[in-house]
């Protein structure tokens, strides 16, 4: 890129689709939105980045294959040419030079580049861990991939959990950098808030509670059993703990541990509440059943207070230490625990700071003051901040505790025990354990001949010619990862791919990524707020840290000239992101479309099963399958019931779904988009609502005769002779100048800042429906307002903006009136033209003073009228002002009656009186 090209970048990017073959009305909006948008910008004049690509990776195409008898690769292919074509059928243009997809070798070979570069700063790790398993897709999935009920996001199976080796990322290193700079993005509030509730920071305490070996009868070695480590964001409530609750696999729950005479038991009974865990089908909502351990613990700063442990489904070992505290008298969880399984709850050892405060639940879960009891020792008295600073000091003092700050985030789960995926790049050897595969041998593609039947594990472990391999370092036998990766992956860095797709040599150019980083805008749905956006951020934190792209990798690119590094370098000069991929964010909501249900049965209805009052008996599929008319009568063919109606998300089950190129067919692409846009702000719920679309193609039809009544006259003068004197402009032409102006201020704002597109389309309608009522089309202001609209209008509705900017410059309309146009001979287009400039100036109506006569003389002056004020306006202004009263009132008092104005505009009123 020039310099030039560098300082006017503009990278707008949407949210890369998954290829399922069919473009839904979803698809619609926020691509129209992303495409008005690029087109908005190349008119301001910013060099636009605005590619698109493919999340080609995932379960649907496995799924697919299974069904249908093809290969995942075929039909991934395919349904990209489908939905390219569709995309093309809704005017979108996008930069399909840069297009990638993430089943392409070329592009996954970097996605495993990016794992081994995250291996090789210690940022992947393998463990065995408790997962996450659908056993109906056969797979992992991360808990977020898990719905409030326990099911799978994607199958709906209950999930079970199983204790498989697995691969993480420690993006819990990156989650304060995470959260603080959050601050500096210009993104919704609503969703910074999620994602810093995800990442969920607590400041607290770490402590810890040693086995009790003359409790626990001297059945357990003190000398080497493990500690119960516990988090606490209340270390206040530390001496009214009432008991240790551990996970179900905490290392204690076994024959080592237990002691003898409980061992069986608590293991059956364990045994029975996993059980239970994995029939229930809700993870987050556990029973709260408990088994007492028979194991005892010492209280870290009183020895002589022994806790008694428990087991409890609650507790997880994937969260904090899989062990918490139980402190019943100020914690309602640990209150219904103790009352479930009978475990002893000691007094409150916090109280209210003072009456007004008193809390009457019988739980005290808020801080106040330490009683003064034996149990608080010399804590008693002390507010519980000031306590929790003395408890926590003390405990580091005696080795047993710290102040720490822990988070709700999780390391991510990277494995998935898929086929359609791209293959973690590692090999399994038994004499050199898990080794890297060596970047010269990337990608390590996957194999053709694999047999899918979406039961067993990974397919890829059956396919003995691919599985088996040589070590890398001793050259013996060895074996494949037979995971793949979370096609969270794949996304995790395709941004940056974007800026340098062609490169063979690396995922992309240090100084291509650092000169288009981070994104100017990024739009996509909200379902998106947390999982896709978290793990965009932490990779792109990632490679900035480590040098990848940034200022300190351009500095060291030789590749690059002086003038293109400097260029690059005062881009990066200004606000520092610290990696963020994306500088402002847009989320769009969703669409939805009428439902009808049956009012007894709650059965939605097919649109054939519906039928309109005033329609003749019709029904609602010969008319439409997502509104009515206003007017029209809806009941139900075969009872005549009138059914429930309500928008709710589109689906096939609901019958409520919209074929976008039905609508396209139908309305044409220009309407369809408009009404898109207009309907409703983005981050808004879209009711969709086809038979409104007509009205959208009456403005369109009207704006064609507004141009052919324009195009049939010449203006007399050119625009710009016409403006060196604005004081010469009649009432009229000053007015169509300020309408004008009006409407490009208020459609720039909308299209560069607010994104309300319904708003900047409604003041295209104003201006076009204010331009039919010009009397004079032969002053230049109003062809000049004719071009400002059509330019403004063609990032929204571009093949109606190309075909009536065409019709006036092939009838010399823009020539005529000297309105200049951009872009080569070859190239006319309108979206070759500038965006119109507003002239702040004229958005106010010209003031002035006004003399005011009366009989014909000067009495006093109206001072800041405005220009072109009505004659009668102007009588009854001075009638009212303070001075005339003089002049208006005879010697008796009497009032004066004016028989007669004289007014010259913009200049004088004679009031003559008697």
């Amino acid at each position: 890129m020039t310099t030039k090209e560098i300082e006017s970048l503009f990278y707008i990017l949407v949210m890369f689709p998954y290829p399922s073959g069919v473009l839904h009305m979803g698809h619609v909006r926020v691509y129209t939105i992303s495409d008005a948008l690029a087109r908005f910008h190349r008119m301001r004049g910013k060099n636009v980045i605005n590619p698109m690509g493919w999340d080609a990776f995932g379960l649907p195409a496995e799924n697919a294959a299974i069904e249908r008898g093809v290969a995942p690769s075929e039909w991934t292919v395919r349904n990209i040419a489908v939905m390219k074509d569709q995309l093309g059928r809704i005017l979108t243009d996008f930069d399909w030079s840069r297009e990638l997809s993430t089943c392409d070798p070329d592009y996954y070979r970097w996605t495993q580049h990016l794992f081994l570069q995250l291996y090789k700063h210690g940022m992947v790790y393998r463990k065995e861990a408790l997962v996450n398993w659908d056993p109906v897709d056969q797979t992992v999935l991360a808990n977020e991939q898990v719905d409030k009920n326990g099911r799978s996001w994607r199958s709906g199976a209950v999930v079970e959990h199983r204790r498989l080796e697995q691969w993480f990322a420690k993006i819990t290193a990156y989650a304060e950098d995470l959260l603080k700079d959050l601050d500096a993005l210009d993104w919704p509030e609503h969703v910074k808030a999620m994602q810093a509730n995800w990442i969920g920071r607590s400041e607290g305490a770490e402590f810890d509670f040693a086995l009790d070996n003359t409790a626990n009868n001297g059945d357990v070695d003190n000398g080497s059993t493990p500690l119960v480590t516990v988090f606490t964001s209340r270390p206040d409530t530390l001496f009214g703990v009432s008991f240790l609750a551990v996970s179900t696999d905490h290392p204690l729950v076994s024959r080592k541990w237990l002691p003898a005479a409980q061992t069986d038991k608590v293991l059956k009974t364990v045994e029975e509440m996993v059980a239970q865990q994995k029939s229930s089908g809700d993870a987050t909502q556990p029973s709260k059943a408990g088994v007492f351990t028979g194991l005892y613990a010492r209280h870290p700063l009183d020895s002589n207070y022994k806790v008694p442990i428990y087991v409890a489904d609650y507790v997880l070992s994937s969260y904090g230490t899989g062990a918490v505290m139980g402190v019943p008298a100020h914690d309602l969880r640990d209150s219904e625990f103790c009352k479930i399984n009978g475990v002893h709850v000691h007094d409150p050892v916090v109280e209210p700071a003072s009456e007004s405060a008193a809390d009457t639940a019988l739980v005290f879960t808020e801080p106040g003051v330490l009683r003064r009891i034996p149990r608080n020792g010399v804590y008693g008295g002390l507010s519980s901040a000031e306590a929790m600073t003395a408890i926590v000091c003390a405990a580091e003092a005696s080795g047993t505790g710290r102040a720490v700050v822990n988070y709700r985030l999780r390391d991510w789960l990277l494995s998935r025990q898929r086929y359609w995926g791209a293959p973690v790049p590692m090999i399994h050897c038994a004499s050199c354990g898990v080794v890297p595969v060596p970047e010269d041998n990337l990608p390590v593609k996957l194999p053709d001949n694999v047999q899918l039947s979406g039961r067993g594990g990974s397919p890829l472990s059956r396919v003995s010619e691919w599985l088996n391999c040589k070590c890398p370092q001793c050259n013996g036998p060895a074996k494949r990862d037979t995971d793949t990766l979370d096609t969270f992956v794949d996304s995790s860095w395709y941004f940056l791919r974007f800026a340098d797709p062609h490169n063979r040599k690396l995922p992309y150019g240090a100084s291509a990524a650092t000169a288009t980083m981070p994104v100017d805008l990024y739009i996509g749905g909200v379902e998106h707020a947390i999982l896709h956006l978290l793990y965009s951020r932490f990779i792109s934190k990632f490679l900035y840290k480590t040098q990848s792209y940034g200022p300190a990798a351009v500095k060291d690119d030789a590749s690059i000239s002086d003038n293109t590094r400097t260029a690059i370098l005062r881009k990066c000069s200004g606000k520092d992101y610290n990696g963020e991929p994306f500088k402002q964010l847009l989320t769009q909501g969703m669409v939805h479309g009428l439902t009808y249900k049956d009012p007894g049965t709650g059965r939605f209805l097919r649109p054939d099963e519906i039928e309109l009052g005033n329609s003749g008996g019709s029904s609602l599929s010969s008319f439409s399958s997502s509104a009515t008319s206003a007017t029209a009568t809806v009941r139900i063919k075969s009872t005549g019931e009138t059914p429930v109606m309500a928008f709710e998300k589109m689906s096939k089950s609901k019958y409520n779904g919209v074929d976008p190129t039905d609508t396209v067919e139908k309305y044409g692409a220009d309407a369809t988009r408009l009404h898109t846009l207009y309907l409703a702000p983005p981050q808004d719920v879209l009711e969709w609502n086809t038979q409104s679309i007509v009205g959208m193609q009456r403005w369109i039809n009207r704006l064609g005769r507004l141009v052919d009544s324009a195009c049939e006259v010449r203006p007399a003068q050119t625009i710009a002779e016409t403006l060196t004197d604005r004081a010469l402009l009649t009432k009229e032409a000053r007015e169509t100048y300020r309408q004008t102006n009006v409407a490009i201020q208020r459609a720039t704002e909308a299209m560069s800042s607010t994104f309300a597109f319904n708003t900047a389309i409604a003041s295209l309608i104003e201006l076009s429906n204010y331009l039919t009522t010009v009397k004079d089309r032969t002053h230049p202001t109003y062809a000049h307002s004719v071009a400002c609209l059509i330019k403004m209008l063609s990032p929204l509705a571009p093949s109606v903006g190309e075909e009536l900017w065409e019709v006036c410059r092939k009838n010399g309309l823009f020539d005529s009136a000297g309105i200049s146009t951009s872009g080569s001979a070859s190239d006319v287009s309108v979206l070759s033209q500038r965006w119109p400039d507003v002239d702040e100036s004229a958005l106010q109506k010209q003031k002035g003073n006004i003399v005011v006569q009366i009989n014909g003389k000067m009495r006093f002056k109206l001072e800041d009228v405005e220009v072109d004020t009505e004659k009668e306006i102007l009588e009854r202004m001075a009638k009212d002002h303070p001075l005339a009263s003089k002049w208006l009132t005879g010697k008796q008092g009497e009032q004066k009656t004016v028989v007669r104005t004289i007014h010259v505009p913009n200049k004088l009123i004679n009031l003559i009186v008697k």
